[in-house]
């Protein structure tokens, strides 16, 4: 029998705060190299059904953690056109099987863990790097920058959530998480969400930087989730390369994302975000700037996944069925 998890299902049994140490313990692992990671394809998905150009990108993503009982694969459709049929950009489906005998155990929503699992490399950064922070400068208003917004504020006292978009979408972001009692506001600049804020999130799919390097104020943390690919870029490079430090979840990709190509830095001056985790860091001074830039990994699929199934199996949630 497989368990079925619908995204409703997951998100009844996900427990964000706790999350977040799950999520800290498996970069720890991931960079002392106790996990399968394959290299995950990126592949263009819909050429032909509407004319000669993709219509989004197909992703699969395997992980397993040394000594689970599970391991994972993450299937993602990261579909940029969604938002004008009302669909969120991306889907993501989770399989979980056996270690021992490959049997298939669970398979589940994985949009929800995707958000989750990603707004804890937020929080992470926060707790290892401005654990004081009260202001937060947040660029992009999707799923995303509700979810880092989410997971920083269970770890730090927030006092005033900046939230910028170009469009309207803005002020619906500001109203969800004022909803959910965190103080979020819309401002109408990224000059506005960046200037002053201990800590600047940015949470897009932008081709282009999304905020003046010059609006930063020393000693701020820069968490950088939304440029995956070589062709999208989020963040100015003088922001990379005036750093005190940039840590990546996973250096040798980050190194290959538009963020990092545009500088130059390379794989080699990236420090990954679990030796962060394990050993700490010490700023050089209190102005110091420090990135954490990440392109999500599919290690932390496979610890969330396990994690909500788990509480899953004690809850009695989701449907069994049989393949």
């Amino acid at each position: 029998m497989v368990l079925v998890l619908s995204e409703a299902a997951v998100e009844e049994t996900l427990d964000l705060a706790g999350l977040v140490d799950t999520v800290g313990d498996a970069l720890v692992k991931q960079a002392a190299g106790d996990v399968e990671r394959p290299d995950r394809p990126h592949f263009p998905v819909g050429s032909g059904l509407e004319g000669d150009e993709p219509l989004g990108t197909g992703i699969a993503m395997p992980a397993y953690v040394h000594g689970d009982d599970q391991y994972a694969t993450k299937l993602v459709g990261v579909h940029e056109g969604n938002a004008e049929c009302g669909l969120p950009t991306i889907h993501a489906q989770i399989v979980l099987t056996d270690a021992r005998t490959g049997v298939p155990e669970a398979f589940m929503g994985g949009t929800t863990i995707t958000n989750a699992r990603t707004g804890c490399i937020g929080a992470l950064a926060v707790r290892e790097l401005a654990p004081d922070a009260i202001t937060l400068g947040v660029i992009g208003a999707g799923a995303q920058a509700r979810w880092q917004t989410r997971a920083i504020e269970t770890i730090a006292t927030l006092e005033d959530a900046r939230i910028y978009s170009p469009s309207s979408s803005r002020d619906a972001c500001a109203a969800d998480l004022t909803g959910e009692g965190i103080p979020a506001r819309a401002v109408d600049t990224p000059a506005a969400a960046v200037d002053g804020a201990d800590v600047v999130v940015t949470a897009t799919t932008a081709t282009a930087p999304v905020f003046p390097a010059d609006a930063l104020d020393p000693g701020a943390l820069v968490v950088a989730v939304g440029a995956f690919t070589a062709e999208m870029q989020e963040v100015e490079p003088a922001v990379l390369e005036d750093a005190g430090t940039v840590f990546a979840d996973v250096p040798s990709e980050v190194a290959e994302t538009g963020d990092v190509l545009a500088t130059s830095i390379g794989a080699e001056d990236l420090v990954a975000l679990g030796e962060l985790v394990a050993d700490g860091y010490e700023r050089r001074s209190p102005d110091e700037v420090v990135v954490v830039d990440s392109v999500g990994s599919a290690t932390l699929d496979a610890v969330a996944g396990t994690t909500v199934y788990q509480r899953a199996l004690e809850s009695d949630a989701g449907t069994e069925v049989s393949l």
